[in-house]
């Protein structure tokens, strides 16, 4: 047994990499893949954790209309109180142009939910690999046949109505773009050097486990970026510290 930094769950992987990374990268592949205009479209997010958050901030940025799906009372009621629709994916199925899926989980876009869609709806997973979207259901319910009408594109015909899945069904910020940009990339990459140097630098042994990474080290990644950024920010005079910590 060893000791295993969790750098994904560090606050600044989750923020910069998960909601302005993946935000970006996923209607970016989603673009790439259809040449979609966005504006007045109604698109459907199903999970809105940091990555869920970051698409659909980015969807209503270029005109869309978004429902937020959920299964978390806290986070469906952050999703109301930040302006979206919240209802079940059996309500959105009726209404939504196009679909992104991001929640971890499996199954979440299924038979039931095929059934509801409108003619020529766009299926795309921005979460874990492809089980996301029930590819059993959707293949089940293609009487029709499947058609690839463009390259990362494939045409479901349900007899009565169309549905196009993305990327087969395979995280499609990667399958269908670049992946984050170079700006994302150098923070999770600091965090992964800095937090392998904290570990080899321990003069006693970490205790075998999943460990969170040290606040420290979020904190001075993020004043790396800032550095290179070129911005600079205010610091506690010691007066300010002492009130601080006489609370804290």
């Amino acid at each position: 047994a060893c000791a295993v930094l969790a750098v994904n769950e560090a606050r600044t992987e989750r923020t910069f990499n998960d909601r302005y990374g993946t935000g970006q990268s996923a209607l970016d592949g989603i673009l790439r893949a259809t040449n979609l205009l966005v504006a007045g479209k109604v698109i459907v997010v199903l999970g809105y954790g940091t990555t869920g958050q970051g698409i659909a901030l980015r969807a209503r940025g270029a005109g869309a209309n978004v429902v937020v799906c959920e299964v978390d009372p806290l986070r469906a009621l952050e999703a109301r109180m930040d302006g979206y629709e919240v209802m079940p994916a059996s309500r959105a199925a009726e209404r939504g142009d196009v679909f992104i899926s991001v929640t971890g989980g499996r199954d979440v876009l299924r038979k039931e939910h095929f059934k509801r869609m409108k003619d020529g709806a766009l299926l795309a997973n921005a979460g874990h690999f492809d089980v996301e979207i029930a590819l059993d259901d959707l293949r089940a319910a293609a009487t029709g046949g499947v058609e690839q009408v463009l390259p990362l594109v494939e045409q479901y015909d349900l007899g009565d109505r169309r549905v196009n899945l993305l990327a087969r069904g395979r995280v499609v910020n990667l399958a269908a773009a670049e992946g984050h940009p170079a700006e994302v990339m150098d923070i999770s990459f600091a965090l992964q050097a800095l937090s392998a140097a904290w570990m080899a630098g321990q003069e006693k042994p970490l205790p075998p486990g999943v460990l969170p990474v040290p606040s420290e080290i979020d904190r001075e990644v993020a004043r790396l970026k800032l550095d290179a950024l070129g911005v600079k920010i205010d610091s506690l005079s010691r007066r300010q510290q002492r009130y601080l910590r006489s609370w804290a």
